[in-house]
């Protein structure tokens, strides 16, 4: 639409669903990769991705036309099979329901992304059971433990 304007930059958190499922290092760019190109054909931008073997941050700047509801959606559903075809894991990869999805402005960007780029740095002292809690408080979203993914700590 002609006179609009969006930089919306969104945080999206998920992980894999299964112990037997967890993403060996040694893919990661490829992985990475193929998420980027997942987003970009949604016409939206990957700014920061990196995972660890449970989990994944994916920073993006949104088409203000996709929900992120939609957007992770396809990128899970897309990369499973991805995952799946190139036999990255032992068995049938799966994700697990849900997500986290957080909002940043301009001015917190450079912050997330070196955050995203750290991830085995802050894995050594974090759990991703402590990490994922954080983010929720710190974003003051409410939650029941019984709806939190199943973590692998």
């Amino acid at each position: 639409m002609a006179n609009s304007y969006t930089k919306i930059y969104i945080q999206c958190i998920f992980t894999v669903k299964g112990r037997k499922n967890f993403l060996p290092l040694q893919h990661n760019t490829e992985l990475h990769n193929y998420i980027k190109g997942i987003v970009e054909k949604r016409k939206s931008i990957v700014v920061a991705v990196n995972n660890m073997q449970d989990h994944v941050h994916i920073l993006v700047r949104l088409n203000p036309n996709y929900s992120v509801s939609k957007l992770m959606q396809e990128i899970k559903s897309v990369s499973s099979k991805f995952i799946n075809d190139k036999k990255l894991v032992k068995g049938k990869f799966q994700w697990q329901s849900g997500y986290g999805a957080f909002s940043y402005s301009e001015s917190h960007v450079e912050n997330v992304i070196k955050y995203i780029e750290e991830q085995q740095r802050h894995h050594q002292t974090r759990t991703f059971r402590e990490e994922f809690i954080d983010f929720l408080e710190k974003f003051r979203i409410e939650y029941e433990d019984k709806y939190l993914f199943e973590f692998y700590d």
